[in-house]
């Protein structure tokens, strides 16, 4: 684990919290190259993302890690947006969510918001589990 850029957007205890979250679930090496890759311009993205999504909504009690990954393949999915469906496919391993389960999220995006959406996240989790199948063989 790299240290954290000493920008006044990192330093909140709501910001320390997330990225514990945040490192755990997406992987240290993804969360700190995406902090260390922010400028003056984004540096308030990873912020906002940091605290509001993995300090506030990831961190609540009400639900555990695998149910919040679930709901967020589903959201994702429905809203076609690849490039994060693929980053919470390899969370939602992590937590625990078989490819079963994934299956079954995805067949239901189908009924609901269209073979299309499905169509794509299907394409998508394929090439995550064949990059998770290969990265397993060459350890």
């Amino acid at each position: 684990m790299v240290d954290v850029p000493n920008r006044p957007e990192y330093q909140s205890e709501m910001f320390k919290k997330g990225l514990a979250v945040r490192r755990e679930v997406l992987g240290a090496d993804y969360v700190d190259g995406s902090l260390a890759r922010a400028d003056d311009f984004n540096a308030v993205f990873q912020q906002m993302t940091t605290e509001i999504a993995w300090g506030m909504a990831w961190t609540r009690p009400g639900l555990d890690r695998k149910t919040r990954s679930i709901i967020n393949l589903g959201m994702l999915s429905a809203l076609n947006r690849g490039a994060e469906l693929r980053l919470h496919l390899r969370a939602a391993l992590t937590n625990g969510v078989t490819r079963d389960e994934i299956k079954e999220v995805l067949v239901q995006v189908g009924a609901y918001c269209g073979i299309p959406a499905a169509l794509e996240a299907f394409k998508i989790a394929t090439e995550v589990f064949k990059e998770a199948d290969s990265a397993k063989k060459g350890a």
